[in-house]
């Protein structure tokens, strides 16, 4: 591989030799992304959106890991784990996700504006231990909303060697999109095994578990979070061709192949909509409203995308699927619905969570001119309408900034779905209405956690734009939730003015964790 092309181009793994490859050097110059080359390429982009994950060998002399090892082991023997507060105890940890080819690779799938989340945890495994079962992980301060086009990220990183026998991490790969256990474990497992410095960065979504550890040797994993604060509007990696191509690999030739392009065009900063001649595509509407409840997950995923490439004609038919679909036949009763997006259960049959949920991944896929007919729908007298209308607007992000005045009255919504979906779209379209800040502030002291999580994080989004929330950010800097918190302060630091990073400090300066303080040296 040339280095003129990627220097760490041998850093990067796919294939399924996850111990054979040898790291080269790098020097560091200033801020890691001045040099470019440390970005993926087009292809190591097309494996990422089909696999899921990115393994990178950072290249720190062997007595940084250890050191890091020993101060972890220190932490389990005098004070046990103490999850988000690892870092602050161990803040060399912070060289390993500044490490170019792990900044490079996030800047390439989150965009140049991420962030790393505040809940990190150890995941240690002992000798002897019987591993886990495969499970996506929930989302820290908030509901297990999932998403294909990616906006959050995982990154885990050995301080150790780490061999099979040792209980690694194990993914499914290419899973990431999956819900079923019949889908994901179509797939091989793949053992996480490397070397000490060892960074694996995955879809939030991508199934993975850790390992039965049949040796006598520790095993520990640290896990950090990261999530993307923009929306895409051009390629954040190396790209010199706009076109999908699949990478010649196995799962390539049997997954769902136009959800796959369609989430390059996401990428790319582009809609679906109808891009392309779709007449004869218009006539096969029938058939593709049906497959959304076919009983394999592959067929209702390239269904819903198929639907997202028609536009425009396919709109009426996927919102009448919402309506058939939003209540229980089976119960006359009910005068509400469930919706599968939102994690709230009583489907009589599982098709009908399918078909509504595969409907409304299409309506995000067409993008822009979708978006009247979901501001209609938010109006609609069904929860589970409203709901997933709010849900697909944030999902078509930018092109849905015509819906900013809808979503900001949906914050007042009677229901804790729809004000939760419409809080996070507002934040991903990021382009706020006269009153849409107001509301958010309103949502900060909504009773339920995960609302005001992610108010404080739209208002985040805002930036700027969010000046008129300062005064309550700093009352919810003392919220009951850690990371309600978290936002808050995130949130004074992209506002940015010097009333909010007065604020900031104040707090930061009361509030910060010394490393080098302990029972053992008290001051």
């Amino acid at each position: 591989m040339g280095k003129s092309t990627f220097p760490l181009r041998s850093m990067i793994w796919y294939n399924n030799d996850e111990c054979s490859q040898k790291t080269q050097p790098y020097e560091m110059k200033g801020k890691p992304m001045e040099n470019q080359e440390y970005l993926l390429n087009d292809e190591e982009m097309r494996r990422f959106i089909i696999d899921g994950y990115i393994k990178i060998q950072t290249d720190f002399p062997t007595n940084f890991h250890k050191t890091i090892f020993q101060q972890v082991e220190d932490m389990f023997e005098n004070q046990g784990n103490l999850g988000n507060n690892l870092l602050p105890l161990i803040p060399e940890i912070q060289q390993i996700f500044s490490h170019p080819a792990v900044h490079g690779a996030l800047t390439s799938t989150l965009g140049e504006n991420y962030v790393m989340h505040s809940h990190r945890y150890c995941h240690f495994n002992p000798p002897g231990s019987t591993g886990q079962n495969f499970h996506k992980d929930s989302y820290e301060g908030d509901e297990q909303i999932r998403r294909h086009r990616c906006r959050w990220m995982m990154g885990f990183y050995y301080p150790q060697d780490t061999t099979e026998d040792m209980g690694p991490t194990a993914i499914l790969p290419a899973t990431q999109y999956y819900e079923t256990h019949e889908s994901a474990h179509a797939q091989p497992e793949l053992a996480l095994c490397g070397e000490a410095g060892t960074v694996t960065l995955v879809h939030y979504d991508l199934w993975h578990r850790a390992m039965p550890n049949q040796s006598n040797k520790k095993r520990h994993m640290l896990k950090f979070l990261f999530t993307r604060l923009d929306e895409p509007k051009a390629p954040s990696w190396n790209s010199t061709d706009p076109t999908w191509q699949p990478p010649d690999v196995e799962a390539s030739s049997k997954g769902p192949k136009v959800m796959w392009q369609s989430l390059w065009n996401w990428y790319y900063g582009k809609q679906d909509g109808a891009t392309e001649d779709t007449g004869s595509a218009e006539n096969d509407l029938p058939a593709l409203i049906a497959a959304l409840g076919d009983k394999d997950e592959v067929i209702r995923l390239n269904a819903a995308y198929e639907l997202g490439k028609i536009g425009t004609p396919a709109v009426p038919a996927l919102i009448e699927t919402w309506r058939k679909a939003s209540k229980d036949p089976e119960d006359e009763s009910s005068q509400h619905a469930t919706f599968a997006l939102s994690g709230i259960g009583g489907w009589s049959s599982p098709q009908l969570s399918w078909l509504q949920t595969h409907a409304t991944y299409a309506l995000s896929a067409i993008g822009g001119p979708a978006v009247p007919a979901l501001v209609e729908a938010l109006v609609s007298d069904n929860e589970s309408i409203r709901a997933n209308a709010a849900y697909a607007l944030g999902d078509i992000g930018d092109a849905a900034q015509d819906a900013v005045p809808a979503l900001t009255q949906a914050l007042r919504d009677e229901s804790t779905w729809v004000r939760r979906h419409a809080t996070e779209a507002l934040g991903l379209i990021g382009q706020p209405a006269q009153n849409t800040v107001s509301a958010l502030i309103d949502l900060l002291c909504d009773e339920h956690y995960w609302i005001r999580d992610n108010a404080a994080r739209a208002l985040a989004r805002l930036g700027p734009a969010a000046e008129a929330a300062i005064p309550v950010l700093m009352d919810t800097l003392n919220d009951e939730n850690r990371y309600v918190r978290f936002h808050a302060t995130f949130a004074l630091k992209q506002i940015g003015t010097p009333e909010a990073t007065n604020a900031l400090f104040d707090h930061l300066l009361t509030s910060r964790w010394c490393p080098l303080t302990t029972s053992h040296s008290a001051f």
